[in-house]
């Protein structure tokens, strides 16, 4: 069992660079983060892609510990996207004929095509909560794309209601959570970043959606809310167009970003009670903030926090960086937390 987290744990949102021996990471930059199946982007031979994935795995298992993290992922390494693994493993997907979605950056770009019932026929990502659990003793954390973006990143021809499709999502996810808590994760993390892209939508049930995949949770569940990719939306707005809605919302955490884009912390008011992600690594540049800058950034938010709930992380997933970037990146923000509970 892992130890108690000391005060302002340390984490990633999910994602690490996977190593470029494993997958085409040049071409992987060059395109957007695919919904669909994109078996093309891994260098090794399929006969031995899980044993390589196994072994990449525990080299970002051991950077996270040799970095000083609190909260460990396994870096999403299996995973060609965050939402792509999870959600072409769903019943009701017809894999060989995508659909077409335009995405936040105004692209039209393949996505899963609903032709029937989602169903989830087995559990997506149990092997991978009991690896992770099996090479590290600190706490951990799994990753799970949420119901909202999933059913915002697919073309429905079959349930012709927007929010049916996406309770069916949450139907899923809520079994998937269920099932990786069991297996052993401490945290799960939902990541829902089109809450944040599409808030006209998400406005109308995007709550009702994520609370019914997260109700009752045996564990304590994260909601992710981002820009997107820095690597991918460059542009920040000034505040979140859908953040104070989470307040109702039965989950432990929710997880923000806030280097690049300079949020006012003052925005984080209406989700007192909850605990607080704070993203304080800015993802845009590969440049390695010291643990003085990042220490900046978590005192500007600590008067409209609880501090007690306060986690420090990414602004979003390090996927795109350069390796020594990333672990440059995780061994600042544990020399800031370092720094910072002297003071507590």
């Amino acid at each position: 069992m892992p130890s108690a987290l000391p005060p302002l744990p340390t984490s990633v949102v999910g994602s690490l660079p996977q190593p470029d021996w494993l997958i085409d990471r040049d071409r992987l930059g060059h395109q957007f983060p695919p919904r669909v199946r994109a078996a093309e982007l891994w260098r090794i031979p399929a006969q031995h892609l899980v044993e390589a994935q196994d072994d990449a795995t525990l080299v970002t298992i051991r950077a996270q510990e040799e970095a000083g993290l609190d909260i460990l992922t396994d870096g999403e390494i299996r995973r060609e996207s965050y939402s792509n693994h999870f959600a072409t493993a769903l019943e009701g997907i017809d894999v060989g004929n995508p659909g077409t979605v335009r995405n936040r950056s105004g692209i039209d770009i393949p996505v899963p095509r609903v032709t029937g019932e989602i169903r989830r026929p087995r559990p997506v990502q149990v092997e991978d909560v009991r690896f992770l659990r099996t090479h590290t003793d600190r706490t951990i954390k799994m990753t799970v794309p949420g119901p909202f973006t999933m059913a915002q990143q697919a073309q429905d021809d079959h349930y012709g209601d927007d929010r049916a499709l996406a309770l069916a999502y949450a139907d899923v996810v809520r079994a998937e959570i269920a099932d990786l808590f069991a297996a052993g994760a401490d945290i799960v993390q939902i990541d829902e970043p089109w809450l944040q892209a599409r808030p006209e939508v998400a406005r109308r049930y995007g709550v009702e959606v994520v609370t019914r995949a997260v109700a009752d949770a045996a564990g304590p569940v994260h909601v992710h809310l981002c820009f997107g990719y820095a690597a991918m939306v460059a542009e920040r707005p000034e505040g979140y167009s859908f953040l104070p809605e989470l307040a109702d919302v039965p989950a432990d955490t929710i997880s923000v970003e806030t280097a690049q884009s300079h949020l006012d912390p003052t925005s984080l008011r209406p989700l007192r009670g909850k605990g607080i992600a704070l993203g304080v690594l800015d993802l845009s540049t590969p440049d390695v903030e010291t643990p003085e800058t990042i220490v900046i950034r978590v005192r500007r938010a600590l008067d409209h926090v609880d501090v007690d709930k306060l986690v420090l992380s990414s602004d979003c997933g390090l996927k795109y960086l350069p390796r020594a970037s990333a672990v440059g990146k995780m061994r600042a923000l544990a020399q800031a937390a370092a720094m910072l509970r002297s003071e507590l």
